[in-house]
């Protein structure tokens, strides 16, 4: 709370003052995002800050609590004002209403305490309002106490033995148990008891499930779902030619069935518009992202620009009709022009229906033990030896690298202060270090986005208070913006070669040139997207690549996993008599990788194709091995056997399918084990695309003209 307005912000005169809002009810927590919001938005002033003109307009659906020693009414009376206490109390009172308004009682053992304590319980016998008794809960336990204090010196940049640190007076901020509230609360049990009448007026529940998304006008007043199958259409004959394949045809009126069905097509119209904004502007656009290239309907209307036939890719890694969650189109812009795009967003919708996406860094491993030990007070050098020993992989963490070091485990084992540095570390790892803006999240509301979450502001412009899965489980339209240097490269490339060729395009590049990919199978790829590390360059050698399957597949295998299977890939390559497959049926799926399963949509059409799944069920599946959900995974294992198994043919499929048990049990097992290192082969393909546009430059324009 302000101590005069939200808008005052005079050095020494305008500060604050701590108050408690809980939400009764879906009012009341669109009331508090609104005072959260503009306290951040306006009333920022070293805190956010609200006022009571906020309260007057948003204090219906709310319980209000006083607060601790910080709280206005506590601080008049430490200033001798018991008679401004008292008033502050009724105007409170009078403005939430009776059963909505309660006086805050703390104990925490403080000299404050004891002066504010039996003036509160006074003032509360005196105007009738009732009482509530609380806790500053800073840490779980009691013994917690000197965690608290290592994590405020962390924020501080302050150590233990500092006189000055912040720090709390007493080991009382922890979560009390009833009997212990109740009994430091003995002279007024009524104070306790009224807990449970205000946890019982709370009843807000989150909506999950429910999509909200942005209504996108179409021009001329034509219904979008018109307007939507219009595009289709029109896009679907000017990629494929006005002799479009009846294949491609069908493949299309599924999609924008499915779309359709599942209330998406506002979402494609979305991002088709700020897409084709970007084109029109000559921003350069990424090929696709991400799953999303698995859509014919989006490379229609040129959302993505990668042909899902040509390459085999499948709609519903995508968007998944058995599965109902949020599609989500990633977009790749010049890393110079993105911004214009997201400001294009907020013109379109309205800059109070886009915000951006706040994302909490936490402490890391290593991290978590250079912060203690400095913290704790111990030498830089030794500190920094045994952060050492946590190996630098990817999500590793302190638990997993006492296992895998022997030198770290050494010396936990044997030497006290280590002990203490790591077992510290253990709790703080993990925890909040700070917020910043995620690099490329955009949401987009239909209703102003204060309407349905708090925001905050980063450098000024406003950002959700919810991360980015809290924000997709809310049903909110969530847009990744990526800024992507290589298009950017490749534009003022393309520039740089027109001076001298005015025709050329790289939209109208040959992704067959033979050139192009014997100057990759000598390796050399230094500038090459995605191909120019030292490894890769061994492989690309090894391989000796002839399209964009091999360096879709490439990309996909050179990974930590995968990459064990390059071996196989590369020797099956040229030696082809060597390949071998449990079943014939295979070799259709897996002749493009060189008999091995590389990519996501193998699995799931192995499991279309062998045992009569959906792509929808067959997606399923694939999720719960990529998360190793044995359960599901060995429920479904029974599915897919019998599937195999059952000599019935199934409509669109080839044949009977009558696998072994033995067999199909085989298969099973080799996708599962393979199932979460396989790549999606929707997202390789787009960054193979960008991958031979740069080296297509480089093999016919080494040199670019000034």
């Amino acid at each position: 709370m302000a101590t005069r307005t939200r808008f005052d912000k005079v050095n020494k005169i305008d500060g604050n003052n701590h108050l408690i809002l809980l939400c009764k009810n879906e009012t009341g927590y669109k009331n508090l995002c609104k005072m959260v919001s503009a306290a951040f938005v306006e009333g920022f002033y070293s805190k956010p800050r609200v006022d009571k003109q906020l309260l007057e307009q948003y204090h219906e659906g709310l319980i209000c609590l006083s607060a601790c020693l910080a709280g206005e009414i506590p601080q008049a009376i430490l200033a001798g004002d018991y008679e401004r206490a008292k008033s502050s109390a009724l105007w409170y009172q009078e403005l939430f209403g009776v059963g909505n308004y309660y006086i805050e009682l703390q104990d925490h053992g403080l000299e404050e305490d004891n002066i504010v304590l039996p003036q509160l319980i006074k003032l509360a016998r005196e105007t009738g309002i009732p009482m509530v008794a609380t806790n500053d809960s800073h840490y779980l336990r009691k013994e917690d106490s000197k965690m608290q204090a290592i994590l405020l010196c962390i924020q501080t940049g302050k150590t233990m033995q500092d006189a000055d640190r912040m720090e709390f007076q007493t080991d009382e901020f922890y979560v009390k148990t009833t009997d212990e509230m109740y009994d430091l609360f003995a002279m007024v049990p009524e104070a306790c008891s009224n807990t449970r009448i205000i946890a019982d007026q709370c009843n807000f529940d989150f909506e999950f499930g429910h999509t909200k998304i942005p209504y996108y006008k179409a021009p001329g007043g034509m219904d979008n779902q018109e307007f939507f199958e219009k595009l289709c259409w029109e896009g679907l004959e000017r990629r494929y030619g006005s002799d479009v394949p009846q294949a491609n045809k069908d493949r299309l009126s599924y999609e924008i069935g499915v779309i359709k069905t599942m209330g998406y097509t506002n979402y494609y119209l979305i991002v088709w518009d700020y897409v084709n904004y970007a084109k029109s502007q000559g921003i350069p656009v990424g090929p696709g992202r991400g799953s999303g290239a698995g859509s014919i309907a989006a490379y229609s209307v040129g959302i993505t620009d990668i042909d899902p036939i040509r390459y085999n890719l499948i709609f519903e890694r995508f968007l998944n009709p058995e599965r109902v969650s949020m599609p989500d189109f990633d977009v790749d812009f010049c890393y110079e022009r993105r911004q214009e795009v997201i400001d294009y967003v907020n013109r379109k919708y309205g800059a109070d229906h886009v915000a951006q996406i706040v994302t909490f860094g936490t402490m890391a491993a290593r991290n978590a033990i250079r912060d203690v030990g400095r913290v704790l007070g111990m030498p830089y050098q030794s500190v920094d030896v045994v952060a050492k020993q946590v190996p630098m992989e990817l999500k590793m963490t302190l638990k997993r690298a006492l296992e895998v070091s022997p030198e770290l485990k050494r010396m936990y084992d044997t030497d006290p202060q280590v002990t203490e540095l790591i077992d510290t570390a253990l709790k703080v790892e993990g925890m909040p270090r700070h917020a910043s803006t995620h690099a490329a999240g955009v949401v987009i509301t239909p209703e102003p986005t204060d309407y349905y979450l708090p925001l905050a502001t980063n450098d000024g412009l406003p950002v959700t208070q919810f991360n980015m899965t809290e924000i997709e489980e809310m049903g909110l339209l969530k847009m990744d913006f990526l800024g992507l240097r290589t298009l950017t490269v490749i534009r003022d490339a393309e520039l740089a070669v027109q001076k001298k060729d005015p025709t050329f395009a790289i939209a109208k590049l040959d992704y067959d040139d033979p050139e192009t990919y014997q100057m990759l199978s000598r390796g050399e790829t230094e500038g090459v997207f995605q191909l120019e590390s030292s490894g890769m360059k061994q492989v690309l050698m090894g391989l000796q690549p002839q399209n964009l399957e091999d360096v879709i597949a490439l990309i996909s295998l050179y990974r930590p996993g995968p990459m064990d299977s390059i071996p196989t890939y590369l020797r099956n390559r040229h030696e082809p008599d060597k390949i071998s497959y449990k079943t014939p049926q295979l070799a259709h799926i897996l002749d493009v990788t060189n008999g091995c399963i590389v990519y996501q949509e193998q699995v799931m059409q192995i499991f279309r194709e062998l045992a009569g799944f959906s792509f929808g069920q067959a997606d399923n599946v694939r999720r719960a091995m990529s998360k190793k959900k044995h359960a599901v995974m060995e429920a479904e294992r029974e599915h897919f056997v019998h599937g195999c198994t059952d000599r019935q043919p199934v409509p669109r499929l080839r044949g009977k399918r009558h696998l072994r048990k033995k067999v199909a049990n085989e298969i099973y097992d080799e996708m599962s084990s393979f199932a979460s290192y396989a790549f999606n082969k929707s997202h390789a393909a787009c960054y193979a695309y960008v991958a031979f546009q740069t080296a297509y430059l480089k093999c016919h324009y080494p040199s670019l003209p000034s």
